[in-house]
């Protein structure tokens, strides 16, 4: 097994990693856009934090030997009154012809509590392992 972490403090405190893989599988965990002090960035734009969250994903996908187009399954989870349309669009633009399985939720609560989306991903790699 590969693993990758992101020097994320959460990933200390709960003992995880940013990304697995186990033989060609894939697994992003849970992945928000969030700054050096833990706050979401930006603030109150659920496309933007969306966008933010997958570059962050499909980067560490990418460092376990997975692209966009190796990503079959998606999960968009979003906070209370987030704008779901602005995180399926942003997630149409960025899957465009690879058009993975998805589910999109809106949760109770995310952590940050300033966070408005939070996405997993799942891929089979299609290249060899990158990151160090």
């Amino acid at each position: 097994m590969h693993t990758l972490r992101s020097g994320s403090p959460f990933e200390e405190l709960a003992s995880y990693s940013r990304a697995t893989r186990i033989g060609d599988l894939v697994a992003i965990a849970g992945t928000a856009a969030t700054d050096a002090s833990g706050a979401c960035v930006p603030a109150d734009d659920v496309a933007e934090q969306t966008r933010e969250c997958f570059r962050r994903a499909l980067d560490a996908a990418a460092q376990l030997g997975a692209q966009r187009e190796d990503v079959f399954r998606t999960r968009v989870y979003l906070a209370p009154g987030a704008d779901w349309r602005a995180a399926v669009e942003v997630h149409g633009e960025i899957f465009a012809g690879v058009n993975p399985a998805n589910t999109t939720l809106a949760v109770a609560e995310l952590i940050p509590k300033d966070c408005l989306v939070e996405i997993e991903i799942d891929a089979v790699a299609s290249g060899p392992v990158v990151a160090s």
